[in-house]
């Protein structure tokens, strides 16, 4: 007797029709025809089920703030950098609170199950502290949410910063963050790496900096993050989030970056949505696009997530928590649309990203947790293409969202009367 069955699914690495068994909150069962009975059943009819996708790289403490106290008019960073500090003193816990949960309902909604979220330490009040600790409670029965300690305004540019990270530590913020290339010189932001690893190495903490975030080729915090991860040991356990300059640097000097970060076991987060909105903003044309060397860094072996960042925020304008949306991006950004490659992209939404959040229990095979999604596809790809509908969203085997299928009608004469975008349009491979 299985507690939920989900029949006739298509799997992630290919396989077609398979019946998949939950029990007791895992999957116990992976089966071409699984012969049992349920408490529920569910008919996938040839969709793909997926483990549930992972957010490595986002800020909950500003979603949702579109417009507050104004509009970003320019849509650049700084300006996005100018009005959180306008918005920032006027917080509440309870506003912050409000917001936070909102995002998370959408979120579940899109089958979005696991976050990192970064918390905005240079006020040293830590209202944001405060709210996302009480989200992080809250919303644990269906969302993992980690947090990370992040001096916004750099850990020692800001007033009280290095105090401010420390105490928020202290309260309970799983992660150590960062912003190298915000200090006031290239010489503070090394000294702030040094610093924060340390303090990473004495808490038995992970790392994650926001590093290189920037069109400029000489911003070269990433060399520093890599040999400070490997002078505290703490290979595989420290994140460099955005990396940006990389797009623009020398080869040669990249051709020896690389190696030293896969040493490290550094773990790479991109974020494609705001990369391309906020980078190369400076340019004329030619303009670059401004992500980094995502082909390059898989194919040396490092470990590639994807991240989302922002919400209708100061920041980005857009964002629907959908993490398939940041993967469409990816691949037009990083031109990958050969079918090796979208599965890559696909894995970095969720594998990749699960890894870099050292998520236990994590993925589609019998043992692991009984969390998934089915979508509104055939596959992978077409998940991709298509962003489609997450029909049935399964946390600890219970369904925690259901969504109708989007099925268009048509009323021509001689044409067929609906249409299914997820199954009518399935490319026909030879």
């Amino acid at each position: 007797m299985f507690d939920l069955i989900i029949r006739n699914a298509n799997l992630p690495d290919g396989r077609q029709g398979w019946d998949i068994g939950l029990k007791g909150g895992k999957i116990t069962a992976i089966e071409k025809s699984i012969v049992a009975e349920a408490g529920e059943e569910i008919d996938a009819s040839g969709r793909l089920a997926s483990p549930p996708f992972c957010d490595p790289h986002f800020h909950m403490d500003a979603t949702l703030s579109l417009g507050m106290p104004r509009m970003n008019v320019s849509g650049t960073l700084l300006e996005g950098i100018a009005l959180w500090g306008e918005l920032r003193p006027l917080l509440t816990k309870e506003a912050v609170v409000e917001r936070a949960l909102r995002y998370c309902d959408l979120a579940v909604s899109q089958g979005l199950l696991y976050i990192r979220s970064h918390v905005d330490t240079s006020d040293p009040r830590l209202v944001t502290a405060e709210a996302l600790i009480e989200v992080r409670e809250r919303v644990a029965p269906y969302i993992t949410l980690q947090l990370v300690a992040f001096p916004q305004d750099g850990y020692f540019r800001a007033p009280e910063g290095e105090k401010s990270l420390e105490r928020a530590l202290d309260m309970g913020i799983d992660i150590v963050g960062g912003i190298p290339h915000f200090e006031r010189t290239m010489d503070d932001g090394r000294r702030s790496l040094e610093a924060l690893c340390r303090i990473a190495a004495e808490r038995g903490l992970p790392v994650d900096i926001h590093c290189d975030e920037t069109d400029d080729p000489m911003s070269r915090h990433i060399e520093t993050l890599a040999a400070e991860t490997i002078r505290y040991g703490l290979q595989g356990r420290v994140a460099g989030s955005h990396l940006t300059s990389m797009h623009s640097m020398d080869n040669y000097y990249v051709s020896k970056l690389i190696p030293l970060m896969a040493e490290a076991k550094i773990n790479v987060i991109p974020n494609p949505l705001i990369n391309i909105m906020l980078q190369g903003r400076h340019d004329t044309y030619p303009k670059r696009r401004g992500m980094t060397r995502v082909r390059e860094l898989m194919a040396a072996g490092l470990n590639v997530s994807f991240g989302q960042d922002c919400t209708m925020d100061p920041w980005y304008s857009m964002g629907s928590a959908d993490m398939l949306e940041v993967g469409h991006m990816a691949i037009h950004v990083a031109q990958m649309g050969g079918i090796e490659d979208k599965k890559k992209i696909f894995e970095a939404l969720t594998v990749n990203s699960a890894r870099t959040m050292g998520l236990e229990g994590y993925g589609l095979e019998v043992g692991c947790n009984a969390d998934l999604v089915v979508l509104q596809a055939a596959d992978v790809i077409e998940a991709l293409r298509l962003k489609p509908t997450r029909l049935y969203v399964v946390k600890s085997g219970k369904v925690i969202s259901r969504s109708q299928p989007r099925i268009g009608e048509l009323f021509l004469d001689g044409r067929p009367a609906s249409i299914d975008p997820g199954r009518d349009y399935v490319p026909k491979m030879a």
